[in-house]
Order: C-alpha cells, then structure tokens, then sequence
C-alpha cells in the first residue's frame, strides 16, 4: 500500500522551504498568509524582532463578513491589511505566501494588498 503525505505536511514543507530565503526585516517587513478551510489571515512580521507589526483576518468584526473563505473575503482582508500597514508606516513588503500556491483566495489578498498601496 502507498502511503501518501497530507497536503497540509507537505505544504509545510514547502513553507521550510520558502522561509529559508525570505526574511523580513525591519525596512521591509514579511507578509505572511495563512489560509484555513473556515478563514483567511494576514499578518505583518519583524523577524528581527519576532514581533507582529500589523494583523487582518476575515474573523474580524470590523469587516462584518458573512463568508471568510471565499475570495471576496481574501480581497477584503487585503485591503485591510493594506491600510493598516500604511497607518503603521509600512510601505513595502516581502510576501510570503506559506506554502501555498499562488492561485485563488492567495493571490486575491495579494492583489488587493498591491492596489491599496503595499509594495512587493
């Protein structure tokens, strides 16, 4: 019998992977998402640190949705994130997208991420 590896396993291997070349730094920051079957999350990372600068996530009350797990939501939660980090000072970003392929509800926080003004 083949034994097959979970897809979450071997997404975290591919996040080791992408994480031993991307480091956020105090200039420019690490954008990191985690996506879940029930949400999506961003959050803003010093690694120098080990500080959360910046968080967003579809469960927030502010943003009143009714699905966090589609792309609508992703969008939102990107735009959000967006403007928290221009509050915070924080122009520009490495992304990092954990692991995940850059398709779907990933690529749509992205995008609206870019179009309300983060850099990456």
């Amino acid at each position: 019998m083949i034994k097959k590896e979970s897809r979450n396993s071997m997404r975290l291997v591919r996040h080791e992977r992408i994480r031993s070349n991307i480091m956020g730094t105090s200039d420019i920051p690490r954008l990191c998402v985690f996506r879940s079957n029930t949400g999506i999350y961003a959050q803003i990372i010093d690694d120098e640190t080990r500080t959360t600068l910046v968080s967003a996530s579809s469960l927030d009350k502010d943003l009143k949705l009714k699905n966090g797990s589609n792309v609508e939501a992703a969008k939102v939660v990107g735009e959000s994130i967006a403007k928290k980090a221009i509050q915070a000072k924080i122009t520009k970003v490495v992304f990092d997208r954990g692991g995940y392929l850059y398709h779907g509800r990933v690529k749509a926080l992205a995008e609206a991420a870019r179009e309300n003004g983060l850099e990456f």
